[in-house]
């Protein structure tokens, strides 16, 4: 039985023997943060073509071998970092304490969001892009990448614990803000225009401060 399996089971493993597993999982959490470490500089610095796993594995001081045991291709590698991202951004400030109603929770959430992204325009299409063009086989990374963020878009709804409804509509905001960033990152539409297209989207899906749908 593998460490991750025994470590699944450590409800029935006396406390010597799980402290022990928990030892042997914090290298391999260490060494999976500085590989994402590499790969959100490498991407900073030139974008989608820059990262290359060869220099990713040279900047995390790994083997190629090492890399590819984490991450099978360099779009499981941005995805996972773009998850990584938004769980920062989620754990980095309450959101569902950060207005009095929903729409302006969702607005301030959403302007910081692209303020963060809209400051690092290589990392910001290298993540996308990978998000983008991902196939099955990173279909894990892409749930835990668009979980995150429309668990964000959710509770800022909701103010606490979002309901059904609100959950849904996240994943639509969701996709509405994927789908414009794409553009931005193409240059087809301004940085105002996707704020212009964002709020009408969410007036339709929630009303405003006024008339709330929700």
């Amino acid at each position: 039985m593998g460490w991750m399996a025994q470590l699944l089971c450590g409800a029935v493993m006396n406390p010597t023997a799980f402290a022990d597993l928990r030892s042997a999982a914090t290298p391999m959490r260490g060494r999976r943060a500085l590989i994402l470490d590499a790969v959100v500089a490498i991407g900073s610095r030139g974008g989608y073509d820059a990262v290359q796993m060869r220099e990713v594995a040279e900047r995390a001081d790994i083997a190629i071998g090492t890399l590819y045991r984490y991450f099978p291709s360099k779009v499981h590698l941005l995805v996972s970092a773009l998850g990584r991202e938004f769980e920062r951004f989620d754990t980095s400030y309450d959101w569902a304490a950060s207005g009095a109603t929903a729409q302006q929770r969702l607005r301030r959430l959403i302007d910081r969001v692209n303020e963060e992204w809209q400051r690092n325009p290589g990392l910001t299409e290298a993540m996308t892009r990978a998000f983008v063009f991902a196939d099955a086989s990173a279909a894990a990374e892409v749930d835990h990448a668009a979980n995150v963020f429309e668990g964000m878009l959710a509770r800022a709804m909701s103010g606490g614990e979002p309901t059904e409804e609100q959950h849904a509509i996240a994943t639509v905001i969701c996709d509405v803000w994927l789908s414009n960033l794409t553009a931005w990152l193409s240059r087809r539409v301004s940085t105002a225009e996707v704020g212009r297209r964002l709020d009408h989207a969410m007036r339709l899906l929630i009303g405003d401060d006024e008339h709330s749908k929700i």
